[in-house]
């Protein structure tokens, strides 16, 4: 059974820092790509950031590229999204998802992590 459990949410002011984590069960980590998507109130929901479990291509959206930052820790199956110089339009909850390398789906999700950013 995949279990996907982030953390680290809150609330901070404009220009401050969170790291959220996501802690992967039940994969076998090799063959799965990690990614954080986010949605915010009456917004889709978009895309963040990617990394694999092994070497491979690590991907960030435009729109917080230079301020985020994705990495991982295979030894505690932990992803980590590392978010800096934050801003209100930042706001949103955030999920930690993974798919399988061969696929472009990504079919297991997190219950979801609530990150507001005051002005």
């Amino acid at each position: 059974q995949v279990q996907l459990v982030e953390s680290g949410g809150g609330l901070v002011q404009a220009g401050g820092s969170l790291r959220l984590s996501c802690t992967a069960s039940g994969l076998t980590l090799s063959t799965y790509v990690m990614g954080w998507f986010r949605q915010a109130p009456g917004k889709e929901r978009e895309f963040v950031a990617t990394i694999p479990w092994s070497d491979g291509h690590v991907g960030i959206a435009d729109s917080v590229k230079g301020r985020f930052t994705i990495s991982r820790n295979n030894a505690k199956n932990t992803v980590y999204l590392q978010m800096n110089s934050l801003k209100p339009e930042d706001t949103a909850v955030y999920y930690c998802a993974s798919r399988l390398r061969s696929s472009g789906s990504y079919n297991y999700w997190g219950q979801g992590t609530q990150v507001t950013v005051s002005s």
